[in-house]
């Protein structure tokens, strides 16, 4: 028997496309060029371990000069990055919580940029509990998060059904004994919550 729901956060109730953000603004081609050059994933990594996001994107900056204008658009631009919201998403969350079904939200995301986001998005602050990577200091798919997470929640992880974006963070959860679901759509999501009797088809919508 459920007894929480986990939700991701990236690409789960906000998207997150930064290579579709900065064809935006460059040549396709370039940009491909510039993040196969310059690892600017790994760096944000590191912010969501917990780094400082402003300070990690000007080193970037200077290790890679030819590429410094565009470097600072990650931190410049970053909430256009994270956006927009997924509206299905959003309102399972709160259809969940309507119904007394505790939601927890277990998410890789800076200490300063999930900040800002919770500032835009106001449904980011409705969780029952909120598990991010930066405060924790260890990032999805390292076992100690999901360890982190049971240890406080007091839930069994069979009790636990998480929707990740992400095969490496799904599997991580198995291995741990978390039911789970694979997000490629919000109505896919909602079709499970249905299946496992936590929404009507009414209240998935």
């Amino acid at each position: 028997m459920i007894k929480a729901v986990v939700f991701d956060i990236g690409n789960v109730l906000i998207e997150w496309q930064p290579e579709r953000h900065f064809d935006s603004f460059m040549d396709p081609e370039d940009r491909k060029r510039l993040f196969a050059e310059v690892d600017l994933h790994a760096m944000n990594d590191a912010v969501d371990k917990g780094g400082n996001l402003p300070e990690l994107c000007t080193a970037l900056a200077e290790r890679h000069p030819e590429w410094r204008e565009q470097i600072l658009r990650w931190n410049a631009d970053w909430l256009q990055m994270a956006s927009p919201a997924i509206p299905q998403s959003v309102r399972l969350l709160r259809a969940l919580r309507s119904k007394g079904i505790p939601v927890f939200a277990l998410s890789n995301f800076g200490i300063g940029t999930f900040a800002m986001a919770e500032e835009k998005y106001d449904f980011l602050q409705e969780f029952d509990r909120r598990y991010i990577s930066g405060h924790m200091g260890v990032i999805k798919p390292d076992p100690k998060i999901y360890q982190m997470l049971e240890e406080d929640c007091g839930v069994a992880p069979e009790a636990l059904l998480f929707a990740d974006d992400r095969s490496d963070n799904i599997t991580a959860a198995k291995a741990r004994g978390w039911q789970t679901h694979l997000f490629t759509t919000p109505q896919g999501w909602a079709d499970r919550l249905v299946a496992e009797g936590l929404l009507t088809p009414e209240e998935a919508q």
